[in-house]
């Protein structure tokens, strides 16, 4: 890892300090990884647009002040090494925060970057838990293009460690995924469904695990919201549906950490990286506002 520095500087450093480790609940952790994109590319640069955004928020999301639990910037990933070796990294960084009583939030890169994040829950022994996916595509391929470590594949890899799976927003996938969804009993609500009908709000199935963990393709919300990312798909979800669908999650069961992939910033349109941000501390806010475990 690299230390924070000037394109990557602490999550909301304008309102506040960067505290000790053990006394931060939130813990940002850059991963600027983008190897496999399969159209546009620049979501190496999502990490570091987000936290410079981030200078630009108030304390108050308009509800409460996540902050005051503390909010701790980990050094960036390097991710000038092997794909297989950034999923080590990002295994034994992930694993670090949840061994200091911290709650993962990672921003990338490419959607490869979720696995690291999965495996270093693994690693620190959370055997039980499940994941929510956001996103335009359902990334359950075995391989793409040869490259199982490909973002087009990483919810395969998600689903072959066992993990219960709930997507949201999908609407674009082969016929390849929609029998690995039926094989590993994935649960959805695709795009077409949530979108038309202004759906607000999911209920889980009883037997899906109490803890989550939440992954968030910009690709899942709408060109509209988010031109700002490599494999735009219309007909995505809004704004407001989408924390609104977070926070259905949130009240159901206990958020352990989340991630914001596939942001790739649009030179000089600055409000595509604050809106990253902004999503991302109101987030932050739902995750405060519903969990008992939060410091």
């Amino acid at each position: 890892m690299t230390e924070p520095h000037d394109d990557y500087p602490i999550f909301l450093g304008s309102e506040i300090e960067q505290p000790e480790m053990n006394n931060a609940f939130f813990h940002v952790l850059p991963v600027p990884f983008e190897k496999s994109v399969s159209y546009g590319g620049g979501t190496a640069q999502g990490p570091s647009a987000i936290l410079q955004a981030s200078w630009q928020l108030e304390e108050w999301d308009g509800k409460s002040k996540p902050c005051q639990h503390g909010i701790y910037t980990h050094p960036a990933i390097d991710c000038n090494v092997s794909a297989e070796q950034v999923i080590d990294n990002i295994a034994k960084a992930t694993k670090l925060i949840l061994d200091n009583g911290g709650m993962p939030i990672v921003f990338g890169g490419e959607h490869t970057v979720t696995y690291g994040v999965i495996k270093g829950f693994r690693d620190a022994g959370y055997d039980d838990f499940g994941v929510v996916q956001i996103d335009a595509h359902a990334d359950l391929r075995e391989a793409y293009e040869g490259d199982k470590l490909s973002h087009a594949s990483v919810m395969k890899r998600v689903v072959d460690l066992g993990i219960p799976l709930y997507q949201l927003g999908i609407r674009a996938f082969c016929e390849e995924e929609m029998q690995i969804r039926e094989q590993h009993g994935v649960h959805f609500q695709d795009g077409e469904e949530l979108v038309p009908n202004n759906i607000q709000s999911i209920t889980l199935p009883d037997d899906f695990p109490e803890k989550i963990f939440f992954t968030l393709d910009i690709d899942g919300m709408d060109p509209s919201v988010f031109p700002s990312t490599g494999t735009p798909v219309p007909g995505g979800l809004g704004w407001y549906q989408t924390l609104n669908l977070f926070e259905s999650v949130a009240k159901q069961r206990t958020i352990i950490g989340f991630d914001i992939m596939e942001f790739a910033p649009i030179k000089d349109f600055h409000a595509y990286d604050f809106a990253a941000s902004l999503l991302t501390y109101k987030m932050m806010g739902i995750v405060e506002r519903n969990s008992s475990k939060v410091k």
